[in-house]
């Protein structure tokens, strides 16, 4: 007969402790820990049968290179890597209505164009998939759909079914019968995880695992879940823009600096092979609008920053950053009223970027700048300019990673002219005439040409 014993899990890393603790000793979260009963199983650890492994030279282990899928879109497996490593098991996480499903019914029907895939749904009815499927006129004869959240049947059916793609939404309604706590639970969660991570190195099947988040962007769920997957993926984007930020956060197969675009339309997510013009106005050039160039892992995209400079009403001003890291904001807008001398201390400030993205490249910084002081002066920049480079605390424009990559990328979409590091500039000044490159020391420099 298996024990049964009572035992407290931190929510946020899954730190094991016998009793209650206000502060967890493992990643220092305040009032995180809760209450689980779990069954001491001495032949199985995570459910899974204890195997005998062979002890073997690092050096006499054969080296090979997995097999990679193609997912059908581009944006995705360059995120990938490449694409879907065969036997790797993906956690996709997303807010409520941002397109988790919708995108991977879509990479089912991609896929199932070669193999067979498995669709295991907890949340949504037959009817309910069949209903999206149908209005993404998607008909292939190998996807196969299972409601079920039973972890032990979902292990029959995929045994005696062998898909080679198992899709499971959400793994936070999943759960495995001889474990007495709720689905969504720590220990439900942690069991589920390793039993399909087993079934999936075991077999060689490529299981994408959907996942809730939190009300702060996270998974939801013990840390231990991005740790035990071999990828995580989140989908980003406000709920009101059509597009979709597809951005991979852990890649045992790749890098974790890429990032993908799609469009949410009607026939679903249809991805963005040029993402500089989705994120460019075609308007007139109006003050208090600046274009950088960020680097998201390979890809250079051309993004607009708007600012807005308004009289203060308040004893406090207004500073409000979308999209933009709000204390690098208040550090420009320092360096702007000490090194610049432009008085805008009283001046409430907003700062937008345009699509909802975020940024991430401290590159971006010059553009933030010079949006501020256009807004604050009432002058309009140039539309094809494009201001390039890290602002210093002393008001110098430090060099960035992949200039020259970025210049080509400015080329290619037409623009005239582009203010960047002097450093790193002037090697480059003689190598292209189709854009004039203007070196620039100092944003005082800047702002007096």
């Amino acid at each position: 007969m298996a024990k049964t014993k009572v035992v407290f899990f931190c929510k946020e890393c899954g730190y094991e402790s016998p009793k209650w603790l206000g502060k967890c000793p493992g990643c220092e979260a305040w009032n995180s820990f809760c209450e689980e009963k779990i069954v001491d199983k001495k032949e199985t650890v995570g459910g899974v049968q204890l195997q005998r492994s062979e002890l073997k030279k690092l050096k006499d282990i054969e080296s090979k290179d997995k097999a990679r899928f193609d997912t059908g879109y581009e944006e995705l497996n360059r995120v990938l890597g490449g694409g879907i490593v065969d036997g790797s098991l993906i956690l996709l996480g997303g807010e409520p209505g941002i397109g988790k499903s919708t995108l991977i019914l879509q990479i089912c029907d991609k896929l199932a164009s070669n193999m067979k895939v498995l669709y295991v749904s907890g949340e949504e009815s037959e009817l309910q998939v069949k209903l999206r499927a149908d209005r993404l006129k998607i008909d292939k004869e190998d996807i196969y759909f299972l409601s079920e959240t039973n972890i032990q049947i979902i292990e029959d059916k995929i045994m005696s079914n062998s898909p080679k793609v198992c899709i499971i939404d959400s793994i936070q309604t999943m759960y495995d019968e001889e474990i007495s706590s709720v689905p969504g639970s720590v220990s439900q969660v942690r069991e589920v995880t390793a039993r399909l991570m087993n079934i999936s190195k075991k077999l060689g099947i490529i299981t994408i695992v959907i996942g809730h988040v939190t009300k702060d962007g996270n998974i939801a769920g013990p840390r231990l879940l991005e740790h035990m997957v071999d990828v995580v993926l989140y989908i980003e984007g406000e709920r009101f823009f059509s597009h979709r930020v597809i951005r991979g956060v852990k890649n045992r197969f790749g890098s974790t600096n890429e990032i993908g675009v799609f469009e949410m339309k009607q026939e679903g997510m249809c991805e963005v092979k040029n993402m500089s013009e989705m994120f460019l106005s075609k308007e007139e050039a109006e003050p208090g609008v600046a274009t950088c160039a960020i680097q998201e892992g390979t890809s250079t995209i051309l993004l607009e920053i708007q600012a807005l400079s308004a009289t203060s009403y308040y004893n406090m001003p207004r500073r409000v950053a979308t999209g933009v890291d709000f204390n690098r904001l208040n550090m420009i807008l320092a360096v702007i009223e000490k090194v610049c001398n432009i008085q805008i201390g009283n001046k409430d400030i907003y700062v937008n970027v345009t699509g909802g993205m975020r940024l991430t490249d401290i590159s971006s910084d010059l553009a933030v700048a010079m949006s501020i002081i256009s807004s604050y002066k009432g002058v309009a920049l140039a539309k094809d300019v494009v201001y390039i480079g890290e602002l210093s605390l002393t008001g110098d424009i430090r060099p960035v990673i992949n200039i020259e990559k970025r210049i080509k990328e400015l080329i290619k979409l037409g623009f005239k002219k582009v203010y960047g590091p002097k450093s790193q500039l002037e090697t480059l000044e003689k190598q292209y005439n189709e854009i004039e490159i203007v070196k620039v020391k100092n944003i005082n420099e800047l702002i007096s040409k």
